[in-house]
This record gives structure tokens, sequence and C-alpha cells, in this order.
């Protein structure tokens, strides 16, 4: 199984998918490293992404996931997939399941400020949130709780039960 752990940048996807990757025994990826040099540096001077600078990481990612499939890994990827046309390019099959980590702009915006080095700057979020298309097809988890009680709740969420 892949899951494909969304949301804005500072709503927990690295650390949530950490852990629940550590939980289950499964590995983790995190979508920032399939950008070219090109969009890490292009984010890293405040330029927001535009849709043509994401195809090669969208296609990128979805190799990766047939690979993973291929190879019956079970992969936790925190990607922010804002967007349905980019989660249509990801979610490829039914063993690809799609978690929601909703949050608040105020509350992601605190979390983004007290975080150190990371490309993305706070002043990018409002960006985020713009193109943000909410899925409705996914498990949403609201980003309040703690990351551990996050997991959990996702644990349970995906397979009945916490793993």
């Amino acid at each position: 199984m892949i899951v494909l752990l969304m949301g804005v940048s500072g709503s927990g996807k690295t650390t949530v998918g950490k852990l629940l990757a550590s939980n289950l025994g499964w590995k983790f990826e995190d979508a920032d490293g399939f950008h070219s040099p090109a969009n890490i540096t292009k984010m890293s001077q405040g330029t927001p992404l535009t849709d043509e600078d994401r195809l090669p990481w969208l296609a990128n990612m979805a190799s990766a996931i047939r690979d993973w499939l291929n190879h019956s890994e079970n992969v936790i990827l925190a990607c922010s997939a804002l967007k349905q046309r980019y989660r249509d390019q990801l979610l490829i099959d039914q063993q690809v399941k799609l978690v929601y980590l909703r949050g608040s702009f105020e509350l992601i915006l605190s979390r983004m400020q007290q975080r150190g080095s990371h490309y993305m700057k706070p002043d990018m979020l409002r960006s985020q949130f713009e193109a943000l298309q909410e899925p409705q097809d996914a498990i949403t988890v609201d980003i309040t709780p703690p990351p551990a009680d996050l997991a959990s709740e996702i644990e349970r969420r995906l397979f009945g039960r916490a793993v």
C-alpha cells in the first residue's frame, strides 16, 4: 500500500508521515526529494511553482509509486498534492490511499514561523491555500492534536484500528 499524505506546507506531512512509517515499519518518502534543483531554487526565492514546473515532479513521483507497487513496497509519501489534477496523476491504483491533513491558515502559519531552514517560506503559505482544492475522496484528519495522535488516528482510519 502507498499512503499519499497530503496538505499545504506546514501541515505536518513530514513529521506525521515519519511517525506513521515508523509505527507501521514502512518506508517514508518526501515529495520534496522529487523536485528538480531549479524548482527548489525557485521556491527558495519565494516564487510559487507553476503547473508546468510541477509536471516532471509529478511524473517522477508517479513512476516511483508504480515501482513501489510493482515491488510490493509499503510507503508513506508526504506530498502537498494541492490540486485534484495532481492527485489524479498520483492515485494510479486502488492500493494508493489518500490522507489529507487539514488545518487552518492561522495554525499552520504559526507552526511555519517556528520552524527553521525549510525552502518553503511562511509568506508563500497564502498561495498554497489559494491553490488548495480540498479532496472529497480522502481520509481527512484535523491537524490540531499532537503528531503522535494524528499518526494513531490515521492508522485507525486506514486499518480499522491503531496498528
